[in-house]
């Protein structure tokens, strides 16, 4: 019993600041009788200020991670009939479809960013800053793990995905320093992880910029989470389903999303397949979106005074054609 108590503190007390909130709603666009998907459903805090505004609408709420879902369900309590919660990763389009009552939605929001309260809550092994296993999925029910990939990679995928995924210049010292180190004993926690890192960068480079650990930790929980490689098709899937005028609102939080995101958005807007230098269009593929954030919005230096972990936060909008 006294377990339940206080795990239903932890629960109930364990914060995350929703990014960018002002600026998402605002370029919504919300009809009171319009149908809207938060894709990344979180602990409910786009999903709250949008369900406030439909009467006879409808909030489709989709998320993978059962933890996040038990708390959008009590924070989104007071809009019964108006939410419909489904488990499900984004990316899985044919879970979402049956829900949208005509087939197409008038908004969707997908907020890539990890939830604060996964980052602080050292069981999970997302951050750097708490210690726990090694984990990392947004899924309990993935087969991998970040155990998995820190002590079973080879050391030139582990290199790989550090820089590809990191942009981590010591990629190479880092996976060396963890293969060496996973001979004598395979590593379980994040804190183990963060000293094997520690020691593989050099101290003269651990002055200045982040934490040392925050770009493996980035790159190892993108590979878990297979977070890139969803977002292009991911894009395409929710434009098909958007009605016309509907919008898309998509934050991120480090370049790599940024990138796919902005040049979606473009393919989308001028699909064109034609080779360059043609006098006409003869493919006749016509543009989908109008791209309607024609640079990110970021967040106001207001905005970074409460939530600074908001500060590589980037929203991008389209809109249906």
């Amino acid at each position: 019993m006294l377990f339940e108590i206080v795990w239903y503190y932890i629960f109930m007390n364990l914060k995350h600041e929703t990014v960018l909130l002002k600026e998402t709603i605002e370029y919504l666009n919300i009809s009171p009788s319009g149908v809207y998907i938060d894709g990344t459903l979180g602990g409910g805090g786009h999903s709250f200020h949008v369900a406030e505004r439909l009467d006879s609408g409808l909030l489709i709420g989709v998320d993978q991670d059962d933890f996040a879902i038990e708390k959008a369900k009590v924070r989104l309590a007071p809009f019964e009939g108006v939410v419909k919660i489904v488990k499900a990763n984004f990316s899985q389009i044919d879970a979402i479809t049956p829900h949208l009552p005509k087939g197409l939605a008038d908004g969707v929001i997908l907020d890539l960013g990890v939830s604060s309260f996964q980052l602080d809550d050292g069981g999970r092994g997302f951050s750097y800053k708490n210690d726990g296993p090694l984990d990392m999925r947004m899924d309990n029910s993935r087969p991998l793990s970040a155990y998995d990939v820190v002590n079973f990679y080879k050391e030139d995928k582990l290199k790989e995905i550090f820089l590809a995924y990191g942009e981590e210049k010591w990629s190479a010292r880092v996976a060396k320093f963890i293969v060496e180190r996973r001979e004598e004993k395979l590593i379980e926690t994040s804190f183990e992880l963060v000293d094997i890192i520690k020691a593989a960068i050099p101290k003269a480079a651990r002055k200045d910029g982040p934490h040392p650990a925050k770009r493996v930790f980035q790159a190892i929980r993108i590979e878990v989470n297979n977070e890139l490689g969803i977002i292009e098709q991911s894009i395409k899937n929710f434009v098909d389903i958007l009605a016309p005028g509907g919008r898309l609102c998509i934050i991120t939080f480090h370049s790599l999303e940024d990138r796919i995101v902005k040049n979606t958005f473009s393919s989308l807007k001028n699909p064109c397949a034609c080779p360059r230098g043609f006098p006409m269009c003869v493919c006749n593929k016509k543009p989908l979106v109008d791209i309607i954030t024609k640079k990110p919005i970021a967040p106001s230096e207001s905005e970074l005074s409460i939530n600074p972990r908001a500060r590589s936060a980037k929203l991008r909008v389209a809109e249906k054609l």
